[in-house]
């Protein structure tokens, strides 16, 4: 039985929000419920059976949710906090000092902010996930675009991430049987194509302990021999990584996918003090830094690890980046598409999300990329990829994926290509990173280039 229930005009409640509508009153008894009837329409919260039953519902909650004060989000939690860890970190890290200057908003007051404000940087650490879930419900696509580019987030690892007028790439050359001739053709089409500045990051097909340092390895190798100034990644279980970390196989990055509650979390094998372990790990290791952590997430998640305590996945989305932002990570990415048309039904679902995703986790101050994507049942194809490639592009994302020929012949999905990387460059201006641009440059890649350097001819 829905949590939120449409009476007459005239009555009211006690306790929850409500709002009047063509002659109807609709009530959600809760904060949970508000921000579930609130959000766009999506597959995954019709699944949850959490999405609003109509569209005047929907219009409804949306007017409630804009009269809500910000504050109310400090004393009302969407999962209870003695039950939960990604709720206590939330909370008890809460930067009161940097609220301050919201703090007599409304959630419809802070759009309006957020629109007119040239930077919000500041206002990061006094935004929680579930503040910014919000304002992004009663947000535009053309709001979303608008906000996320004045957000100037900039990491560093060997190269410096999310500088004005950038746009990094990550290279994703999977291999269906992390064979390593095959991976080392992916890096080079990536490299000569102006990828792979984010990141060189292969997903391996097994966890395999001794795969994961032969595939490490074999990206060390390549990194030093043409002294590329970027970082590598093998996007193995954390604990893998661990362990390889102490056979002392050349580790960049840890990587980890993350999520909103902390029962999903432990569906994905970690807990945040495993976490903060593994980040102390890769700092000791003094490889570059100071940002050493890679996250993936992605809308749906939490549903599909039965811990989504009735709340819509989009604002579980937000609370993992509260996770991500705690270890100061160098990359962070949503898989938007990927989980599949359970949660994300089709093209529109996917570019709306995509952009909620980026330019949420833009607020609360994370080095945002997305992975454009999709699974080949979900009612999407490359035009929509086009789309939301084109969108983000404008709104300023981080970074995108590179893989060749926007086909994950290993993950079996479909991204973005390495030649979706140079159109996004051209149309918006951008550049790799400039320590990656001067590499390029060196070795004879890209527009600027008058010849290729004799040794990536010779890898060819």
């Amino acid at each position: 039985m829905p949590l939120a229930r449409a009476v007459q005009t005239g009555q009211n409640t006690a306790m929850g929000f409500a709002h009047t509508l063509g002659g109807t009153r609709y009530v959600f008894d809760d904060l949970k419920t508000l921000l579930a009837r609130a959000t766009p329409f999506r597959s995954g919260d019709a699944l949850a059976g959490v999405a609003a039953g109509s569209a005047a519902e929907r219009v409804a909650a949306q007017y409630a949710l804009a009269d809500l004060p910000l504050r109310h989000f400090l004393h009302e939690a969407v999962v209870p906090y003695e039950a939960d860890d990604v709720t206590r970190l939330i909370l008890d890290t809460h930067d009161a000092t940097a609220f301050a200057p919201i703090a007599h908003m409304t959630v419809g007051a802070l759009r309006d902010h957020l629109l007119d404000t040239p930077d919000t940087t500041a206002l990061a650490p006094g935004l929680t996930p579930e503040m910014v879930a919000a304002v992004s419900k009663i947000m535009r696509v053309s709001d979303l675009i608008a906000v996320a580019r004045k957000c100037q987030i900039t990491t560093r690892f060997r190269n410096t991430i999310g500088l004005p007028g950038t746009l990094s790439i990550r290279l994703q050359p999977n291999h269906p049987t992390d064979d390593a001739r095959g991976v080392a053709a992916g890096v080079l089409d990536g490299l000569l194509l102006g990828a792979g500045d984010a990141v060189i990051g292969v997903n391996p097909a097994t966890d395999n302990i001794e795969t994961v340092m032969r595939l490490l390895e074999m990206l060390d190798h390549i990194r030093t021999r043409f002294d590329i100034p970027t970082q590598s990644c093998v996007l193995s279980h954390i604990t893998t990584t661990m362990v390889a970390m102490q056979r002392g196989a050349p580790v960049d990055l840890v990587f980890q996918s993350i999520g909103g509650t902390q029962g999903v979390n432990e569906s994905f094998g970690v807990s945040l003090s495993l976490l903060a372990e593994a980040q102390d790990a890769a700092h000791a290791l003094q490889r570059g830094g100071p940002n050493v952590m890679y996250f993936e997430t992605g809308q749906g998640s939490a549903l599909s690890a039965n811990a989504h305590h009735g709340v819509d996945q989009q604002t579980l989305e937000c609370r993992a980046y509260a996770v991500a932002r705690r270890y100061a990570p160098l990359l962070v990415n949503s898989v938007v598409g990927f989980i599949g048309p359970e949660y994300l039904f089709d093209g529109k679902q996917i570019l709306r999300a995509g952009l909620e995703d980026h330019m949420c986790g833009k607020l609360l101050g994370l080095p945002m990329g997305v992975d454009i994507c999709y699974t080949n049942h979900a009612e999407a194809d490359q035009d929509d990829m086009d789309a939301l490639l084109t969108c983000l592009a404008n709104a300023g994302v981080t970074y995108i994926m590179g893989v060749p020929g926007a086909d994950d012949v290993m993950l079996a999905y479909q991204s973005t290509s390495f030649h979706d990387g140079l159109y996004a460059r051209r149309i918006t201006g951008k550049r790799a990173a400039p320590e990656f641009e001067g590499w390029m440059t060196r070795m004879g890649v890209g527009g600027d280039a008058p010849a290729l350097h004799p040794a990536l001819i010779g890898l060819a």
